[in-house]
């Protein structure tokens, strides 16, 4: 009977999110079409209203969710944040849910999370789109082997990462990037022989290219970490109400002259993010276990 249920709520609250998703997608695709006329002033402001309409999608989402979930999420971290600012969110991926997650937390506290999403998202029914129409940085990732047999593409995904970058001078921006690339699994730590408990090794290459574009511009370095306790949850246990409770750390860096460069070219710059990221995720290892031992004294695990 429990399954029965949880399966009609999962089916009636993912109604509810394709409705709001198809009332804020019809403004979101023709406000987009003024942003094909080369104005800067124009495309800036209609970027403005376009992340409103987002915010608001993203609002009535958790309306929806309170509703149908009830999940609680535990934020903890010293942080103070604007929606004046540009900042740079990093945090470990596990879920589909975490998005959510994110989204739930930061909507209305910062500026609008955009995603860097892998090229292949595009073509999604309607989510697609409406992602390229909030300028959601599209990526393709190619592996050493690929562009050793086409070496004309090398630097496409820098390229790439520029040209997204620059639509966010203008506005105010959460620029969000799973540094794993990947979501967590077991299998995925064990093939990676990966030495952090709980976490995949992190990729640097994303967030050295932001640096490079907006290094100057970026304010802050919002650092996430999310636990969820007793196992990962699917995004189908969301929707059925049986995700309950979320934990949340918030650290906040300040992006100091060192992280200023040029990814591209300067090894040596190279080198030093490499070690900047390991820091910041053996430290999300700690923070990750004291997430943990704090579920395990209120009964969580």
């Amino acid at each position: 009977m429990n399954k029965v249920f949880g399966m009609l709520v999962a089916v009636v609250a993912l109604s509810f999110y394709i409705l709001n998703t198809l009332f804020w997608c019809l403004p979101i695709f023709l406000l987009s079409i003024f942003k094909l006329i080369p104005i800067t002033a124009l495309r800036a402001f209609i970027g403005r209203i376009l992340d409103r309409c987002a915010t608001g999608w993203v609002t009535v989402n958790y309306f929806i969710q309170r509703v149908f979930s009830r999940m609680d999420v535990r934020v903890s971290g010293n942080y103070e944040l604007s929606k004046k600012d540009w900042y740079l969110v990093i945090s470990n991926h596990q879920s589909w849910v975490d998005i959510v997650v994110l989204q739930r937390v930061f909507n209305r506290k910062a500026p609008f999370l955009k995603f860097f999403l892998k090229h292949e998202l595009i073509y999604v029914p309607l989510l697609g789109l409406a992602w390229w129409a909030l300028d959601f940085p599209f990526m393709k990732r190619y592996s050493k082997s690929f562009l050793a047999k086409h070496p004309h593409l090398k630097g496409k995904d820098l390229e790439t990462t520029k040209k997204s970058c620059e639509k966010f001078k203008h506005t105010p921006v959460s620029i969000m990037n799973f540094m794993e690339g990947t979501r967590y699994t077991d299998t995925k730590h064990a093939k990676q022989s990966s030495q952090l408990e709980g976490l995949l090794k992190p990729k640097s290459g994303g967030v050295g290219f932001v640096l490079t574009v907006m290094g100057e511009q970026l304010h802050k370095v919002i650092d996430v970490t999310i636990y969820y306790p007793n196992k990962i949850p699917t995004f189908y246990n969301f929707l059925s109400g049986r995700v309950k409770n979320v934990f949340m750390h918030i650290d906040v860096h300040e992006i100091s002259n060192d992280l200023i460069g040029d990814y591209a070219t300067d090894k040596e710059y190279k080198k030093h993010i490499h070690q900047w990221v390991s820091g910041l995720w053996q430290q999300k290892e700690k923070t990750l276990q004291k997430l943990k031992l704090e579920a395990e004294s209120q009964g969580l695990n």
